[in-house]
């Protein structure tokens, strides 16, 4: 029987909700019977135009929107995502986030050490080997970087990103391979209090000012790790220890798209809507994935997942553990 966890309810800490935008000021309630949650972050997408993806967090406040498919330094839209709710959020009438018939999907976290997300907003200072503090008490496995004054490129940190990840970075607005360069993570692997930068305007900036979303893997609740593609419709197995609620992943190896999967979109196995955060595109049918009751596996054979012989880093987050703490286990889909 696998390990227990410590959060046997992920609906507390990380919610999918699917809605359909109506053009005025509604308030978003999340639909499932668990417990409530206020986010601290909403990642948004328009599934059926080519809008851009919308990030808002409670640490830079509402309104200051941030997109995954862009460079482009942090904007005021009042028009955008108006309040963290108690239960859901409240949005304008901002067509990326609220076309009247439209329909969207966001991606909510609640800001946790429990869970293993703390959101960082620091100043840069321009100098080699800076310690950035976090409150995770864990080391960080995922870091997503943006220059909120700078048509700067989000950095990504992934610890399964090559066998040195931390000489390496990914591009969450690009669909480029990994490359290393010391002046992103001053080649220093992050631990449970810092994670350290270099000098790149990409991530340290003499007074320029920055976001990152630091998340550390928490058993039964999320999972950091990478997997080599087949190239078969049968494709390869993939433990986390819960029923997958969204999964995200990126071929560090070549230059693919990023993929991003999730179990409200279409809501059954096998789910074959994906979005790509580096790209404004909606829903694409064009990758098959199973979510089970401990893992995930592809059946595609598409190269944004599962090239033969490629490797993929992916971060995964639950809709069940697979056992819970009272060594009770789930179900699949």
């Amino acid at each position: 029987m696998a390990a227990f966890t410590t959060i046997n309810d992920p609906s507390a800490y990380f919610k999918v909700q699917l809605y359909t935008g109506d053009g005025s000021t509604p308030s978003i309630t999340f639909d499932d019977t668990d417990t409530d949650m206020q986010p601290d972050l909403v990642w948004i997408k328009n599934r059926d135009q080519l809008d851009s993806h919308c990030l808002f967090d409670a640490v830079r406040g509402v309104t200051e929107v941030l997109h995954s498919d862009a460079n482009t330094a942090e904007v005021t839209d009042a028009d955008s995502l108006t309040s963290f709710d108690s239960d859901g959020f409240a949005l304008g009438a901002d067509v990326k986030v609220n076309t009247n018939t439209e329909k969207y999907v966001a991606w909510c976290w609640k800001e946790s050490a429990t869970a293993g997300l703390d959101i960082v907003s620091y100043a840069g200072n321009g100098t080699d080997d800076t310690d950035i503090s976090h409150t995770l008490s864990a080391t960080p496995n995922l870091i997503m970087v943006k220059n909120r004054d700078a048509a700067d490129s989000w950095q990504v940190y992934h610890s399964a990103n090559t066998s040195a990840p931390e000489t390496d970075y990914l591009v969450l607005d690009t669909n480029v391979a990994t490359a290393d360069a010391a002046d992103r993570w001053s080649d220093e692997a992050p631990t449970s209090s810092v994670f350290t930068l270099g000098d790149g305007a990409e991530v340290n900036t003499n007074t320029e000012n920055y976001i990152a979303y630091c998340f550390a893997e928490k058993q039964g609740f999320s999972k950091f790790g990478s997997y080599t593609g087949n190239g078969n419709a049968d494709g390869a197995f993939i433990y986390t220890g819960f029923r997958p609620a969204f999964v995200l992943t990126k071929v560090y190896s070549t230059t693919e798209e990023w993929t991003l999967m999730d179990n409200k979109r279409p809501g059954y196995n096998n789910i074959n809507l994906a979005l790509m955060p580096n790209t404004t595109s909606g829903d694409s049918e064009a990758t098959i994935i199973d979510f089970f009751s401990n893992g995930f596996k592809f059946r595609d054979t598409a190269t944004t997942i599962n090239a033969d012989g490629a490797t993929y880093v992916y971060a995964a987050f639950a809709e069940a553990p697979f056992v819970n703490s009272n060594g009770v286990p789930c179900n699949a889909r």
